[in-house]
């Protein structure tokens, strides 16, 4: 999933647009308030606009960052040696100013993932999840997963030890609240997911069931 913090509202679409269309998630916000009530919440990257109508980016990505360490990527339309090395002082990873191509975007954005993936999979117990390469391993050996598969343990994996309700998951893997989705959806999802990283899905060691709250994985 990748935040796009952007207040030029043809833009942020044009971003989102984009993205999906080079196979990521998105999650889209236009202002500064917006963005802390959306993310912060396991993004693998955020691009973050340095001037937002109600505040700015760099402070923006502060508190995000308080909540989670994900790298990001700044958007400016100010060339200024200043602003960059502000931005790269509170942890950014790169730094664009517009306007920009929306294929150098791409591969700057690649290499982040990259670079950030390679560094910190995401781990428990002998389960790895490697967000960049969208590969899983369990013991070394690479299990295969459905589109659906993938986003739900990642999603669980980067809350862990959190219990994430069955409205959680429906909003976040489906985006959506409910509506148009069988009631066990996202049951059947597990339950297809412990079949293939639990050692006996009858009695799972990795993802369980908080009866009458939802799923977690971790203590």
């Amino acid at each position: 999933m990748i935040g796009i913090i952007e207040d030029d509202r043809l833009l942020n679409q044009a971003l989102k647009l984009t993205l999906e269309k080079a196979g990521y998630e998105t999650m889209t916000a236009h202002t500064k308030k917006e963005a802390l009530s959306l993310l912060g919440k396991g993004e693998e990257l955020l691009l973050v606009d340095i001037g937002l109508p109600d505040g700015d980016g760099i402070s923006l990505y502060q508190e995000l960052r308080g909540r989670q360490k994900t790298p990001a990527i700044f958007l400016t339309a100010r060339d200024e040696e200043r602003d960059m090395l502000a931005a790269f002082d509170i942890g950014a990873d790169d730094y664009v100013v517009k306007p920009f191509s929306m294929k150098v975007l791409l591969k700057r954005i690649e290499a982040v993932l990259k670079r950030n993936g390679e560094a910190s999979p995401l781990t428990f117990r002998e389960l790895s999840l490697y967000p960049a390469k969208k590969q899983v391993f369990m013991k070394g050996q690479e299990i295969r997963l459905t589109a659906k598969e993938y986003q739900l343990l990642e999603y669980l994996m980067l809350n862990q030890g959190q219990v994430l309700t069955k409205e959680n998951i429906l909003e976040r893997i489906w985006g959506i609240s409910g509506q148009f989705v069988v009631d066990n959806t996202v049951s059947v999802t597990v339950g297809r997911l412990r079949k293939k990283i639990e050692p006996d899905a009858r009695q799972p060691d990795y993802i369980k069931n908080v009866f009458g709250l939802g799923y977690r994985i971790g203590d």
